[in-house]
């Protein structure tokens, strides 16, 4: 199906540095993070974290045993599932259900733990991420190039800023003392872990609890916002490049079903067909079913009709002319 590129701003909508590699999607605002700006301390902290976490990977074979990788493994889930998705994507972000505030910080303690930043910060990118969808306000577009969209955005931090204008829109998460608490002891956290990880199984165990875990999620949850806006199908008029991709919803708890979850934010279930995984949407009725879960959203057949495409009059006329064959038979 091919897709609109939504509409830009002043002389950028008549730029085009091309389509991204098998996709419709056009690079309007191409955009390099590494060259012809300043750089702040934080911009350098994030880059030398990220590029030490990556090299700490390469030392994976050769400190490779079981206790590592189940380490890894189990970390993956509590961090990725519990404490990304579930967590800071479906219930602070969309407040998509409620939980007991001991489950609620729980959860997000283990997403703080995914060395995605705090809450209040992953929170904020995310709605305004949804408030300014692929337009030039958006803090992680692919009209900006593919690798600004995965990843490189990461290394800009008064990109947000510039784009959007300070953070205002966390006020429900600002005011209460545990998130604030996350964002000043957010490093901290970190280190206690590394400590108790090293404690338990020396070196292999940051190698595999850190370095290889970390990466593994840090690129699943950067597909989210690059490979689900690029390729897949869109089963919904949402009007911008948001796409259902099965692979990445595979791997990212759900997640991947990007087009279902922009038509429908509020929903806590992105996984709207039977056959569409979604394993976050499992815990979450899993934690329904014995009370934990409460005031749950979910998408209405009234909206999906607004939502749906239009059909066009020449599939309209071809739906007619197979009725009149059945009908003449």
């Amino acid at each position: 199906m091919s897709l609109l590129v939504p509409q830009m701003c002043g002389d950028e909508k008549d730029t085009h540095f091309g389509r991204i590699v098998l996709s419709d999607v056009v690079v309007t605002r191409k955009r390099n993070v590494f060259w012809g700006r300043k750089w702040n301390s934080l911009d350098i902290g994030i880059v030398f974290v990220v590029a030490a976490l990556h090299l700490l990977c390469v030392l994976a074979p050769s400190t490779f045993n079981w206790g590592a990788f189940g380490v890894a493994v189990g970390l993956y889930v509590i961090t990725g599932l519990l404490g990304i998705t579930l967590s800071f994507h479906r219930n602070l972000s969309h407040r998509s259900f409620k939980l007991p505030k001991w489950l609620e910080y729980f959860f997000a303690y283990c997403g703080s733990l995914a060395l995605q930043g705090n809450p209040i910060e992953w929170v904020s990118t995310h709605r305004y991420h949804h408030q300014f969808v692929d337009t030039e306000k958006d803090p992680h577009s692919p009209i900006e190039g593919f690798w600004f969209s995965h990843m490189s955005w990461l290394f800009d931090t008064d990109n947000v800023a510039q784009k959007c204008g300070e953070t205002n829109n966390v006020g429900d998460l600002e005011k209460q003392p545990f998130y604030k608490f996350l964002q000043k002891t957010y490093i901290l956290h970190h280190v206690a872990l590394g400590a108790l990880l090293y404690a338990m199984g020396g070196f292999p165990y940051i190698v595999w609890g850190m370095g290889v875990r970390i990466v593994w999620l840090y690129h699943i949850t950067w597909q989210v916002n690059s490979a689900c806006h690029i390729w897949g199908r869109q089963a919904w008029n949402t009007g911008d490049l948001s796409r259902n991709n099965w692979w990445v919803a595979v791997l990212a708890f759900g997640e991947g079903w990007h087009n279902n979850h922009h038509a429908f934010e509020y929903s806590a279930r992105h996984g709207l067909e039977w056959w569409q995984i979604d394993m976050t949407w499992y815990v979450i009725r899993l934690l329904e079913a014995v009370g934990l879960a409460t005031r749950i959203k979910l998408s209405t057949p009234a909206h999906k009709q607004r939502m749906a495409f239009a059909k066009s009059s020449l599939q309209l006329n071809y739906s007619n002319i197979n009725i009149y064959r059945d009908w003449i038979k």
